[in-house]
């Protein structure tokens, strides 16, 4: 159940390019987390694309895109989802995702920053109240995390 915030260019993405860009990082953290396959598991990915006004991204205290594509994305999860090999492939499949969502007339490469930080466990609100890990692994279906939503005998 991420909260994935994406930066981008302004302009940087058409509509389709905008659609497949929110569908590739909605498809790497899926896999990452181990995501369950029911529609109502899939919802609990929430990914928002933002751009930022042109003169107002920066780098080395320039604007870099005209010579490259920069990507800001900060991956909120919550703690104990993911491990270390986790965010590796992460950091790795949004790369993959951001390039794969560009148009190929763009001819920029692909420059991605990728912050994945887990929110500690009872300090996530979702729906007016504050959940626990248990409480994500009931609402997402995170796979390798099933034991944590056994009902308590």
């Amino acid at each position: 159940m991420p909260n994935i915030i994406v930066k981008v260019p302004e302009g940087a993405f058409d509509a389709a390019g905008c659609g497949r860009l929110g569908k590739g990082i909605t498809a790497a953290a899926k896999q990452v987390e181990q995501i369950g396959d029911d529609p109502r598991q899939e919802f609990t990915s929430w990914v928002v694309i933002e751009e930022v006004k042109a003169g107002h991204f920066f780098a080395g205290g320039n604007d870099p895109a005209s010579r490259v594509l920069p990507v800001i994305v900060m991956f909120h999860a919550p703690a104990g989802v993911i491990d270390e090999v986790g965010r590796v492939e992460a950091v790795r499949l949004i790369q993959e995702a951001v390039a794969a969502a560009k148009s190929p007339a763009d001819p920029r490469p692909v420059m991605t920053s990728v912050i994945v930080s887990e929110v500690a466990d009872g300090t996530w609100g979702a729906s007016g109240s504050l959940w626990r890990l248990a409480d994500f692994v009931k609402a997402a279906g995170y796979k390798h995390l099933e034991s944590l939503a056994a009902p308590s005998a």
